[in-house]
């Protein structure tokens, strides 16, 4: 990460810290930025049910995800799809741990919702997403795959140790 990436998020998590908001935007060159969300969604676990009259799977334990470049590994995913003469996927729910990454970027939550037709990803539940050596928390993160922006929410007052706010950790290069 560039110096000058590593102030401008500094200086967005400042800002929004110091104005008491509850939600801070990433505009940053994500790896994640117009990841291609019509690409071949390969999947793998131990045991997979389908319900096919409610058009749905649902897959579990030790599920690996991984699409052009995006693996999201979790303990249950349930797919929903369309079946119009073939399978097209419209959304994955995750539960039980997720974990999201492309390149140096990783994302957290305790449950993740991939929705393919408007190409975004959320996570919720003790957030955690790290670029590089940076990292933030929070309670919810919406990543928007085609801009590659990532909104953080810290959530209800109390609910945890950050009382509600987005929280975050970032690396400053060495000064003379």
């Amino acid at each position: 990460m560039s110096n000058m990436h590593a102030k401008s998020l500094l200086a967005a998590f400042l800002l929004a810290a110091a104005t008491g908001a509850s939600a801070f935007t990433q505009d940053t060159a994500s790896a994640l930025r117009g990841h291609d969300i019509s690409a071949p969604v390969e999947v793998a676990a131990d045991r997979i049910e389908v319900q096919d009259r409610d058009d749905r799977a649902l897959f579990v334990g030790n599920v690996v995800v991984q699409q052009a470049g995006l693996t999201l590994n979790t303990a249950q995913l349930r797919i929903a799809y369309a079946s119009d003469g073939g399978i097209d996927i419209k959304r994955l729910d995750a539960s039980g741990g997720v974990t999201v990454s492309s390149g140096a970027e990783t994302a957290r939550g305790d449950y993740a919702v991939y929705d393919l037709d408007g190409g975004i990803i959320t996570l919720v539940g003790d957030v955690e997403l790290k670029q590089g050596r940076n990292e933030l928390r929070g309670s919810r993160l919406t990543i928007d795959l085609d801009s590659g922006r990532a909104v953080i929410d810290g959530g209800p007052r109390g609910v945890d140790q950050r009382g509600g706010r987005v929280t975050g950790r970032f690396t400053v290069p060495e000064r003379d």
